[in-house]
């Protein structure tokens, strides 16, 4: 592992804490630089892989769903500690399924269902890029069914 900063290999663990999801979250800090960073470690106990919508197999990556919130949370109060707790949850959600395929749809649904409970502009404007939306009344539909709930 290396510095995100300056590339060095050469720095300390301040912190380890343990999460429920079995993910254990290292404070770490760059001799070089002095700069802070976290790092999370997790076990890996199959190859999860992602069926997408083009029908083709890719392994899964839990950082392509951190930076959609990413994208998706801009300039909202929602954390990064926030961001990977539902990355977090969404990668055991799956793993508990005991496959070793999932659907994109069913990822993209999962990411709904936790965006929903955080922040309701995160989660719209994250469906209106995941669902595709092409005209206002997408927008008016979604948030009619928001509102609902």
């Amino acid at each position: 592992m290396k510095c995100p900063y300056c590339n060095s290999e050469n720095f300390k663990t301040l912190e380890t804490r343990d999460s429920p999801d079995n993910t254990t979250r290292r404070r770490k800090e760059c001799i070089n630089c002095s700069k802070r960073f976290t790092t999370y470690e997790y076990i890996e106990t199959i190859e999860l892989m992602v069926r997408k919508k083009d029908d083709k197999l890719e392994r899964f990556d839990v950082n392509k769903i951190i930076r959609g919130l990413q994208k998706a949370s801009e300039k909202r109060s929602i954390t990064m500690a926030q961001i990977n707790e539902i990355a977090g949850q969404i990668r055991q959600d799956l793993m508990m399924k005991g496959t070793e395929e999932v659907s994109s749809q069913e990822i993209g649904d999962l990411v709904m269902k936790y965006l929903k409970k955080v922040d309701r502009i995160v989660y719209i404007r994250f469906a209106s890029v995941y669902k595709k939306f092409e005209d206002p009344d997408d927008f008016g539909r979604l948030l009619m069914e928001v509102e609902k709930h």
